[in-house]
């Protein structure tokens, strides 16, 4: 009886000790000891902001995830902005609440980021596609321009600028996302190696900063602003309209497609078709691995140039090339458009029995990919994982990078398309934000599968293999819609220019508020300011070390990473211990232990 006692005396002390112990713990965490309450007083404090649209708490199950479907993150709250001035008034209201909330904002248009670019975790959403605006007006001048709102569809501009005989001159391959978005990142297709992307076609811009002013900025008008908003991936501010570039719209396109069998061909011929002045207005291609009737998939679209050696023509276990190239022109042209076309193409090395060809409407060429996107959705499989990676690769480096990643890291390619084209780093304005490689010319190669099959686990290492790769070889590769994990390596992103990065951050978004999902820099405190300065290069090492990815992991062991790493393989070879590091991954036959 005095045993039994006694135990309970201890136990009810231990649980008092316990509570004491919570308190006092969460008594010293700032900003934690009235959560409830400040959830609370800062969704009032929303709820009672004088808008001409309006903001909701409840619905946001669609702003909680991206195109990308990998992540969900629900914001706070929603503002249906009808004006710049709501989206001004709701990023001041969050300014003036300065460290006492944790509320980000992002702005989202069609919501087509891929790692959660565009989602606020328990932050504000914009609906940028709400924004109400006046009529897409169009400026015919020595130099046509058309104004619209940064929350308007592509193809919503498309269609009217159509109607007066114009059209902007550089696309996306996808027409339905907004321009604040595509703006945000760079805007690029087939047609940037001769105009550039499409934030190289842009007059002037409207912006609502971090600090909430509205600023319209241009070439000449607070230019600075007006380049790092280009392509800065909505770090400085939020574009809420933009004054587009223009010029004649053709009537027709003549679509091409061949195939080539040898990757040096296949780029050569590519690099020489943007070196043309007179040439073909869109140029683009893809990879085919190891595709079943190729060439009888595209009968549905094209037609063959010879029927018969088409059919004869086997893809079966094959790595095959594909060039796409696209010739503008109206139905008065037709004739010195098939001439132009053919004496182009007698200067290419494709397998002839290749050839197909299709002549169809320029708006139907331009909004191709939404077709594909309404059969999507009718089987289900558009609002899947897209586990996507777009880098942009410098000439010098393509043959060793297609050949190690087409030839070993990539078995097939029935998850989606690859596609890979050259431009031109003349046509592109270096003074925006958007970073590249250092050459001349460099390649788009763009992974765009679809995890359907549950198979998110084997696409994202295959996608980290070949980030691997690139980093192990040397190459100077940078990643476009990019994505990291760490500040750091987001300054290896940045490079030299990190430094001008962060201190426009600091002018126009003192407090970190805008586009968090980037995680590029968090929330600044009085505390915790953004960091200016570049890193002191301290051999530092972490005790009880943590790290997000092997790379890192890497960094941290240095040369005796592969040491390390076999002594894995030696003792652990399925990676079954100690998950929690994120050192290794549980290894299978077809993914082992990397020892490289």
């Amino acid at each position: 009886m005095r045993l039994t006692s006694s135990l309970r005396f201890h136990r009810q002390n231990n649980k008092t000790f316990l509570g004491i112990f919570m308190i006092l713990v969460l008594s010293c965490i700032p900003g934690r000891t009235n959560l409830c309450s400040n959830h609370s007083d800062t969704r009032s404090s929303l709820d009672s902001l004088d808008l001409e649209g309006y903001i909701t708490f409840d619905d946001v199950h669609n702003a909680s995830k991206d195109f990308g479907n990998r992540y969900q993150f629900p914001p706070l709250a929603i503002l249906h902005p009808k004006s710049v001035s709501d989206i001004s008034t709701v990023v001041r209201h969050i300014l003036h609440l300065g460290s006492t909330s944790n509320l980000t904002v992002a702005a989202r248009g069609h919501g087509h980021s891929l790692q959660g670019q565009a989602l606020a975790h328990q932050g504000v959403v914009i609906n940028m596609e709400s924004l109400q605006n006046p009529d897409i007006k169009i400026y015919r001048e020595k130099q046509p321009y058309v104004d619209v709102s940064g929350g308007e569809l592509w193809i919503n501009i498309l269609k009217e600028t159509l109607k007066h005989g114009l059209s902007p001159k550089s696309w996306t391959d996808y027409l339905h996302l907004t321009v604040g978005g595509t703006l945000s990142n760079a805007g690029i297709s087939g047609q940037a190696f001769k105009h550039g992307p499409q934030i190289n076609n842009v007059y002037q811009l409207e912006i609502v900063t971090g600090k909430g002013e509205v600023v319209t900025c241009s070439e000449k008008l607070n230019p600075e602003l007006f380049h790092s908003v280009l392509g800065g991936l909505g770090q400085f501010g939020i574009i809420t309209r933009a004054r587009i570039s223009l010029g004649p719209a053709p009537h027709m396109v003549k679509w091409i497609r061949v195939l080539y069998s040898n990757f040096s061909t296949f780029s050569r011929d590519q690099e020489h078709l943007i070196s043309k002045m007179k040439g073909f207005d869109y140029v683009e291609g893809f990879v085919s691995i190891n595709r079943t009737d190729l060439l009888n998939n595209w009968r549905s679209s094209f037609s063959p140039n010879d029927s018969t050696e088409a059919s004869q023509f086997k893809s079966d276990g094959k790595t095959l090339y594909c060039l796409e190239a696209v010739k503008y022109f109206n139905k008065e042209e037709t004739n010195s458009m098939n001439q132009e076309t053919e004496k182009l193409l007698s200067e290419l090395s494709y397998i002839p029995s290749t050839l197909f060809s299709s002549v169809v409407p320029y708006i139907e060429f331009l909004d191709r990919v939404h077709h594909g996107e309404i059969k999507l959705r009718a089987k289900g499989l558009w609002e899947v994982p897209h586990p996507w990676l777009n880098l942009l690769v410098p000439k010098s480096s393509i043959i060793e990078f297609s050949t190690e990643v087409f030839n070993n890291i990539l078995t097939s390619n029935n998850n989606g398309p690859i596609l890979i084209y050259p431009v031109n780093q003349s046509k592109w304005n270096k003074q925006t934000s958007l970073i590249t490689p250092s050459e001349d010319i460099f390649y788009l190669v763009a992974f765009l599968p679809s995890a359907v099959q549950n198979d998110l686990e084997h696409l994202l290492r295959q996608n980290q293999r070949v980030l691997n790769f690139c980093a192990e070889a040397k190459m100077d590769v940078k990643q476009y819609l990019p994505h990291y994990e760490t500040q750091r390596e987001w300054r290896s992103h940045f490079g030299n220019r990190w430094e001008t990065f962060a201190k426009m951050k600091h002018e126009y978004d003192p407090l970190a508020i805008l586009a968090p999902g980037h995680r590029i820099f968090q929330k600044a405190t009085q505390l915790y300011p953004i960091q200016l300065q570049s890193e002191a290069k301290m051999d530092v090492k972490q005790y009880l070390p943590h790290y997000e990815t092997q790379r890192e992991w890497r960094s941290h062991f240095g040369n005796r990473w592969e040491t390390f790493a076999k002594m894995k393989h030696e003792y652990d070879p399925l990676a079954i211990l100690a998950p929690g590091h994120r050192i290794f991954q549980k290894a299978t036959q077809l993914y082992p232990i990397q020892l490289q």
